[in-house]
C-alpha cells in the first residue's frame, strides 16, 4: 500500500499538470517534467516521440482553455505507486479541441515527484 503522502504528492503533480494546461502555462509544465522526460503520441496528426518540447510548443502556440472559453474537463482515473515509481491515467476532454487519454510515469527524486514519461492518445 502506498504511503498517503506519496499518493497526495503524485495527485498534486497531476493536478498541477491539469491547471497548467488549462492556463497554457508552459513554464509550469516544464517544471513538472523531469529533465530527461520522454513523450510519445500523436499531436496534430503526427507521431511525436522523444522530448516533450513539441508538446510545450503546442501548448504555447494554442489559446489556453481558460482564456478561450473552451470547455476543458480533466479527470484523474487511476494512480498506482510502487516505492519511488508511480503511474497515473488522466482523461482530458476539449483540450486543444480534442479528447486525450494520458498515461504518465512519475519518479520520486529527492522527495519530489516528476513526470518522466507521457504516452498519450487522442480519441
Amino acid at each position: 500500500m502506498p504511503r498517503v503522502e506519496s499518493l497526495s504528492a503524485v495527485q498534486a503533480v497531476i493536478q498541477s499538470y491539469i491547471d497548467a494546461c488549462a492556463r497554457g502555462d508552459v513554464l509550469a509544465l516544464r517544471a513538472l517534467f523531469h529533465h530527461s522526460a520522454i513523450l510519445s503520441g500523436y499531436l496534430a496528426g503526427e507521431l511525436v516521440t522523444g522530448s516533450p518540447e513539441p508538446f510545450f510548443t503546442a501548448v504555447g502556440a494554442n489559446p489556453a482553455p481558460l482564456d478561450s472559453g473552451l470547455r476543458y474537463i480533466a479527470r484523474i482515473d487511476t494512480v498506482h505507486i510502487d516505492g519511488r515509481i508511480a503511474t497515473a491515467v488522466l482523461r482530458e476532454t476539449g483540450y486543444m479541441g480534442m479528447d486525450f487519454v494520458n498515461h504518465f510515469q512519475l519518479l520520486e527524486v529527492d522527495g519530489q515527484w516528476h513526470i518522466v514519461a507521457k504516452l498519450f492518445e487522442s480519441l
